[in-house]
C-alpha cells in the first residue's frame, strides 16, 4: 500500500514534466495556389423525366466546376514544383 506522501509527491512530479509556455501554431503555409471552394451537389427532386433530365445537366455541369477546381490546383502545384527544381 503506497503511503500518503508518496501519493502527493507523484502530482508534483508529473507537474515538472509540462511546459510553462503554451504551444504556439505553426502559420499557414501559403503554396501560392488560388483558393478553392468546397464542391457540392444541388439537391435533387425530380417529378418526371423532364425534370431528371434537367438534374442530370446541373449535376454534371456541378461535378465539371468541381473538377475544373482540382484540375487548376493540380496545375499550380506542378508549375511550383518545376519552379523548385531549377
Amino acid at each position: 500500500m503506497l503511503k500518503p506522501g508518496l501519493i502527493l509527491l507523484c502530482p508534483l512530479l508529473l507537474s515538472a514534466c509540462a511546459s510553462d509556455q503554451p504551444l504556439v501554431a505553426a502559420p499557414p503555409i501559403d503554396n501560392g495556389c488560388p483558393r478553392v471552394v468546397p464542391c457540392s451537389l444541388p439537391p435533387a427532386n425530380p417529378r418526371s423525366n423532364e425534370g431528371l433530365s434537367q438534374e442530370i445537366d446541373q449535376l454534371e455541369q456541378a461535378w465539371h466546376a468541381c473538377a475544373a477546381q482540382v484540375d487548376m490546383i493540380v496545375e499550380c502545384q506542378q508549375q511550383q514544383e518545376q519552379k523548385a527544381h531549377e
